[in-house]
């Protein structure tokens, strides 16, 4: 009996220890262990693109001008516009103003202007990306100045508008491009002297409407920046007229144009901000014969104008203008800085343009 109650003892503890090995059943789960997820940082934001643009007054040629350019195998304006050509190919873009027609032929003088050709290779070598044509003196030689104008400019390798051949030119801003931005310059005129127009499309007249809807298009087109130049004003008054500050306040409700640029008084005018828009109402000459011998001492005052752009990828702003007053020096017509050439030239232009926080004379 002993014997038996041995054996189920055994039996017994081992069952109980076969117990002691874990079943399948009873593995314990293996909990995963939890990745953190890399959280993708937001892209940098554009950065804004800082751009210069810079603006002159009137190149006026008169006969004694073209005078002085005369060589024994044509012309050669260069002299005259060497001493800014530093200034000019420090900015981004660089514009012109073109005011008389260029034409093969005798040069002709006030009142009705031809000039020759070769002042836009003159032009181009000082460092110039493109010009403005459209002027009071824009249809001096009819249709037949309006296209050896034209072909001058793009035969000196400079872009202009303005003034047009056709229809389909009129339709197309001058677009231009520099650090990545495209610029469209846009160019009218107030009057052309009472000279009618050889088509409603040779020369860009200023009205309201027809500069919103051009700059709209510029727009659509791909233009980031839109300047309008304007030939505008009364001759000789450095103060804007009525027509020049309507004009302004119609342009300054459209956020289409970035800023307005203009010449024709032949003397220097304001800059002045006009609700959004900033306007430089009047350059003054950059080249002419004038001086007090006929007008006024101021005609022989003029400015170089930077406009400091910011350019985002969804606004566009000037940040600031800076100006440079100059004088043109008879009898050689260099057009030098007025504050190291003629004091009194400079202290007008101060006196006139204004300076503040965002727009300022450089000494």
């Amino acid at each position: 009996m002993r014997r038996v109650l041995a054996a189920l003892t055994l039996l017994v503890v081992g069952c109980g220890g076969d117990d002691q090995v874990p079943r399948a059943s009873q593995t314990p789960t293996a909990v995963p262990t939890a990745v953190p997820t890399a959280v993708p940082e937001p892209p940098p934001r554009p950065r804004a693109t800082k751009l210069t643009i810079g603006v002159t007054g009137d190149l006026l040629p008169h006969l004694p001008v073209v005078d002085r350019a005369r060589t024994a195998d044509g012309y050669d304006f260069r002299p005259m516009l060497r001493p800014i050509r530093g200034w000019v190919r420090g900015n981004d873009l660089a514009f012109c103003h073109v005011e008389t027609p260029l034409a093969p032929g005798a040069p002709v003088g006030y009142p009705v202007f031809r000039s020759p050709p070769a002042l836009a290779r003159a032009v181009k070598a000082t460092g110039f990306d493109a010009c403005s044509t459209a002027s009071n003196h824009s249809v001096d030689q009819g249709q037949d100045g309006i296209d050896s104008t034209r072909r001058a400019l793009d035969e000196a390798g400079l872009r202009h508008t303005g003034t047009f051949s056709n229809p389909r030119q009129r339709r197309r801003a001058a677009m231009l491009e520099a650090r990545g931005v495209k610029v469209a310059l846009l160019a009218y005129t107030q009057m052309t002297n009472g000279i009618p127009l050889p088509h409603p499309w040779s020369v860009n007249l200023a009205e309201a409407g027809r500069i919103l809807r051009d700059a709209r298009r510029a727009r659509r087109a791909g233009a980031q920046v839109v300047i309008v130049n304007l030939h505008w004003g009364t001759e000789f008054s450095s103060a804007p007229d009525a027509f020049q500050r309507t004009l302004a306040r119609r342009l300054s409700r459209s956020r289409a144009i970035t800023a307005v640029v203009g010449q024709h008084a032949h003397v220097v005018q304001p800059i002045r901000r006009v609700g959004r828009l900033w306007v430089v109402f009047g350059e003054g000459n950059l080249l002419s014969n004038q001086s007090a011998a006929c007008c006024a001492a101021a005609t022989q005052d003029g400015m170089l104008v930077r406009l400091h752009l910011r350019v985002g990828p969804r606004a566009q702003r000037v940040d600031r203008i800076t100006y440079t007053p100059t004088w043109v020096r008879h009898p050689d017509y260099a057009i030098l800085h007025a504050r190291k050439a003629a004091r009194a030239s400079y202290n007008r232009t101060v006196a006139t343009v204004g300076r503040s926080r965002r727009l300022k004379p450089v000494p």
